[in-house]
């Protein structure tokens, strides 16, 4: 089944049915701040207060994998856990999972229908976002559980998700330039700096008394964060000064005051998810509302994966199109961020990689290739379906050798790459998680 939809489709006819809605709304121009999501919530019954212990992360990069690793130590703790994260890559539902599980189609469409109701009875113009949040915090009261784990959407300060107002523990990832129209929009009183501005919206989700747990990051940002911090009234526990992580011979060393923890590499691939896993970690070992014993944090290095972060494809109909053992992986990655990460991971492994990208028009097209253009083999671009998309002239314009290529779909990417397995060439996709998604679904690996 397929749409045009921007937002998300459903085999199930009650679910899609209430994803038409979802996927009809948007969001006035130039409203920002929480009060419509209050309006909302406080027309549900304010949920958001009746919530088991939640870890709220936000980032650029990274906090995705953040909370794959919170999720992870807890549930190897013996701990019942409630997530919400986004966006999804196939079905909606991967964006709540109650007490452990994806929630149902049929607590879906009851879910929404019951937000979507409540806001047009009101009157309430929320977006896609506030409704997607507030399903998700009625799913967390309806079911038992010992945590949360709430990943922020879009920066931090006027996130949706922000409404919650007494977390657990709060956790701020990698930080970079992205989502500019939103993020670096005139304003009043905030920072000049770009990313300074990044780092003052991200550290909004900072609460009274609640650890603020973050990497350390440019002087000008971790300044930020630190006045962003104590006007919260929050605890700042920054990388290297407070915790840190070292790479050790078959996996890292996390410290922090309470001493020295050895551990096994995490399972997914890259090597900064040694920095993820450390900053869950740190929030873990920061809290006391949920105690994890250090055999949990070391399992959740086993346990942890986020699919479409430097994800190795398994055999399926798009990998058997390539040559037999060809390794090809994908990442929604599309920031430049994001692109050295990929690069300081190719690095590593000293391969060649054939290219295949799309990427929404919203983005800069050299994010990824200059981070990675001494080891590109080849690029193939390709439209990211439903979205508005750059074309190959942009890329293009982009000093890359080689030059890119156009195909009209990743099928036909893969079928014409000229892959030299004997000489350790690879194959990524990557650009867009819209992207990652259609990739997953025609490779029939579908999250879980």
């Amino acid at each position: 089944m397929t749409r045009p939809s921007d937002f998300a489709v459903s085999d199930d006819p009650r679910v899609q049915a209430q994803l038409d809605r979802l996927g009809a709304l948007s969001v006035p121009q130039g409203r920002i701040g929480l009060d419509t999501v209050r309006a909302l919530l406080d027309r549900l019954g304010n949920p958001q207060r009746d919530l088991p212990p939640v870890f709220h992360v936000a980032g650029t990069n990274g906090k995705g994998s953040t909370c794959a690793f919170l999720r992870a130590a807890l549930e190897a703790a013996g701990k019942t856990v409630h997530v919400f994260t986004s966006p999804h890559l196939v079905r909606f539902n991967e964006r709540i999972r109650v007490a452990g599980e994806l929630v149902s189609d049929a607590m879906l469409a009851d879910l929404l229908a019951e937000v979507l109701d409540a806001a047009e009875t009101a009157g309430i113009g929320a977006s896609f976002f506030e409704v997607s949040t507030a399903a998700a915090f009625l799913a967390f009261t309806r079911a038992p559980a010992d945590a949360c784990v709430i990943e922020v959407g879009l920066g931090g300060r006027f996130d949706a998700t922000n409404v919650i107002e007494t977390p657990t523990a709060c956790g701020i990832a990698s930080l970079g330039i992205d989502h500019e129209a939103f993020l670096l929009a005139p304003d009043e009183g905030v920072p000049a700096d770009p990313l300074a501005r990044i780092a003052f919206e991200k550290a909004g989700i900072a609460k009274p008394g609640v650890p603020l747990v973050t990497l350390d990051y440019t002087p000008a940002m971790n300044a930020t964060i630190a006045g962003r911090a104590k006007l919260a009234g929050a605890p700042h526990i920054m990388r290297t000064r407070d915790w840190s992580v070292n790479h050790a011979p078959e996996g890292f060393v996390y410290r922090d005051a309470k001493g020295a923890l050895t551990l096994p590499a995490p399972a997914m691939p890259g090597v900064h998810q040694i920095t993820n896993a450390g900053l869950a970690i740190a929030m873990l070992r920061h809290q006391n509302a949920v105690p994890v014993p250090t055999t949990a944090l070391a399992e959740a290095m086993h346990r942890a994966h986020w699919p479409a972060r430097l994800q190795r494809l398994q055999p399926g109909p798009l990998t058997e199109l390539l040559p037999p053992d060809t390794p090809c992986w994908l990442d929604g990655g599309h920031n430049l961020d994001a692109g050295q990460a990929l690069a300081r991971h190719f690095d590593r492994i000293d391969a060649r990689i054939h290219l295949v990208i799309g990427m929404l028009s919203n983005k800069n097209p050299a994010a990824l290739l200059e981070p990675l253009r001494e080891r590109l083999a080849s690029v193939t671009v390709v439209p990211v379906p439903g979205h508005a998309c750059h074309e190959p002239s942009a890329f293009s314009a982009i000093p890359v050798i080689p030059q890119p290529t156009f195909a009209r779909d990743v099928v036909e990417a893969l079928r014409a790459l000229n892959v030299a397995t004997a000489r350790r060439e690879i194959v990524l996709i990557a650009g867009s998680l819209y992207l990652a998604g259609v990739v997953l679904r025609e490779n029939g690996e579908i999250p879980d």
